[in-house]
């Protein structure tokens, strides 16, 4: 066991050592985190001029290329994207990867690393409860609806952090603050675009969510006995939500993920996909993918990408393209998502300045 364990850690600690640094441009200033939230409170937090906020309203959120990115979508507010990574120490290293692909791909860094330490994902041991509260505290201090994207363990976590929000494990989730990480204690947030009171539970909403490689083993394991039979029910407390799973998955597969009981439904109005990515994906490594944004050529065809059910790669590249598949399809979906809030922040901007 333990020389089949020193490959493996060998392997995950030398993502390390590959990430290098990673800068993204960000030109949004953050909101202030301090004094009371009411209408209109995130809305006069930035300034975009109205010439910019018109491209930004005239993107197609399902077509949006590397040259919109740089030239227009990053002149927007973003929403916050939470990444969960799995149990297996040092696992949370290829969840990083994943992070410095996001960055490479022009995702502001500042609206996926933890604020408090500065870490670029969340343990799939954190209280589903407490995810569920900085959710919510973040709508409530930039006014856009975060992303969660979990792996292995951490995309049970995701499913997990739904099912607070839709209240499947109580009628009451406290406000959490990630700045503090702490309790606020108190059960609901100020819509900072309309002014209203809006309760953690059945009022707050993630607007994109994945998880990859949840099930299998890892369904059985303590911390998730309660998500047994909720895993593939997913609650209206999301937007649109992909779920990914891959044969000859052993530890995330149910049934060695060749079965349709790897895929999930809704329980209700939330859009959901199902991909099945190509046998013989790593369970451990499908989210190290920095190395991705490192070609230019393989960025190019990862904007180019539609997303389907059955993804297949008909091209060979000059770099290594491993987990592009993956990377490609929550990358189409993220970009989307972010175009889409930040169309909404503007449009309610407009209706508040000109409320006739």
């Amino acid at each position: 066991m333990r020389r089949r364990l020193i490959p493996f850690l060998s392997a995950l600690l030398s993502i390390v050592f590959l990430s290098g640094c990673a800068t993204s441009h960000y030109t949004y200033r953050e909101p202030s985190y301090e004094g009371k939230v009411g209408r209109g409170t995130v809305l006069n937090e930035y300034g975009i001029d109205p010439a910019t906020e018109d491209e930004i309203l005239a993107l197609d959120p399902d077509r949006i290329t590397e040259k919109e990115i740089k030239d227009t979508l990053s002149h927007a507010p973003a929403p916050r994207i939470m990444n969960i990574h799995g149990g297996i120490y040092p696992v949370h290293l290829a969840m990083k990867s994943f992070s410095l692909f996001l960055i490479g791909m022009g995702y502001p860094e500042a609206k996926i690393r933890n604020p408090k330490d500065g870490s670029y994902s969340y343990s799939c041991y954190e209280s589903s409860e407490k995810l569920a509260g900085i959710i919510a505290w973040y709508y409530e201090k930039e006014g856009m609806s975060p992303m969660v994207v979990g792996h292995s363990q951490g995309g049970i976590q995701a499913v997990k952090v739904l099912h607070e929000l839709a209240g499947s494990f109580g009628t009451s989730v406290p406000v959490w603050n990630p700045l503090t990480d702490s309790s606020e204690e108190r059960y609901s947030i100020i819509d900072p675009l309309t002014g209203e009171e809006r309760p953690v539970v059945g009022g707050v909403e993630v607007s994109y969510a994945s998880a990859v490689g949840a099930g299998g083993l890892t369904r059985f394991l303590p911390n998730q006995w309660s998500m047994i039979a909720k895993l593939r029910k997913i609650p209206d407390s999301v937007e649109e939500f992909t779920g990914f799973y891959m044969g000859l998955d052993l530890l995330g597969g149910d049934l060695m993920g060749f079965s349709s009981v790897n895929s999930y439904e809704p329980n209700g109005t939330a859009t959901v996909r199902n991909v099945r990515l190509p046998a013989g994906y790593s369970h451990v490594f499908v989210p190290v993918t920095k190395q991705l944004a490192e070609s230019q050529e393989i960025k190019d065809w990862i904007n180019d990408y539609v997303p389907t059910d059955e993804p297949e790669l008909n091209v060979t590249f000059q770099s290594s393209s491993a987990n592009i598949l993956w990377a490609a399809d929550v990358w189409h979906s993220v970009k989307k998502h972010w175009c889409l809030e930040a169309q909404r922040l503007i449009r309610s901007k407009r209706a508040m300045e000109n409320p006739h």
